[in-house]
């Protein structure tokens, strides 16, 4: 499936973006400047099932599919978070990256979380209150952000999550250099697994105190975590 994007910059160099679950490009509306400010030509995709792009099948293996149909092969930057990086770690080999970056990736979740994610569809019509109450330290435009990928959102991509995480889904090894940054206060992410990629070859940082959409809880330590990769 040939996915919507959307360009910021003009640069030489390629970077792309990839959300994760319940979002679409629009949350990386402060991210995606700084790497155009940096020479980059991004370009920020809406998964199947997000925004404005189509509906289908959602499986690892779709997801990635189309990130392989729709962006340009040998990108200088790839940068997936969440269910993002997920269909990263499955398309990578085939989009050849220069480099990639997976924030806190949905690769191998905590089991409370595993068995709860099919409830995720609750959120389609959680309200400002509610968000903000779970996001404090997001500013007012990514609570704007969240409701309207909310509105585009469909919600069936939640209730596969269990079937998908029937099994682990972590890389055996990073098929390009290849950053993993966690969220040092999330949820999402089973103990142990940063040591263990790191035993498999990725390198792993971490932006302490932030939650899982960690781009969004601390946007200068996210950004900091980059350093020498963008």
């Amino acid at each position: 499936m040939r996915l919507h994007t959307h360009e910021w910059g003009t640069g030489d160099r390629i970077a792309v973006l990839v959300h994760g679950i319940m979002s679409d490009h629009r949350t990386w509306h402060r991210v995606a400047p700084v790497l155009a400010d940096k020479g980059y030509r991004v370009i920020g995709v809406d998964l199947r099932g997000h925004g404005a792009s189509g509906r289908g099948e959602y499986t690892p293996e779709t997801w990635a599919g189309d990130l392989v149909e729709t962006l340009p092969a040998r990108p200088e930057l790839a940068i997936g978070h969440s269910l993002g990086a997920l269909a990263l770690a499955g398309a990578v080999e085939r989009l050849a990256p220069a480099r990639a970056v997976y924030c806190d990736p949905a690769w191998d979740m905590r089991e409370k979380l595993v068995e709860a994610s099919a409830y995720f569809t609750v959120f389609k019509t959680a309200h400002r209150a509610m968000i903000s109450s779970l996001n404090p330290r997001w500013d007012e435009d990514d609570l704007d952000i969240e409701l309207a990928t909310l509105a585009d959102w469909d919600p069936a991509t939640a209730r596969v999550l269990p079937g998908i995480y029937a099994v682990s889904r972590t890389p055996a090894r990073p098929v390009v250099p290849s950053l993993v940054v966690l969220a040092g206060a999330g949820e999402l992410v089973r103990p142990g697994l940063g040591e263990e990629l790191v035993r498999r070859g990725f390198e792993v940082r971490t932006v302490e105190g932030a939650g899982h959409s960690l781009y969004r809880d601390d946007f200068a330590g996210f950004m900091g975590a980059l350093d020498g990769w963008i």
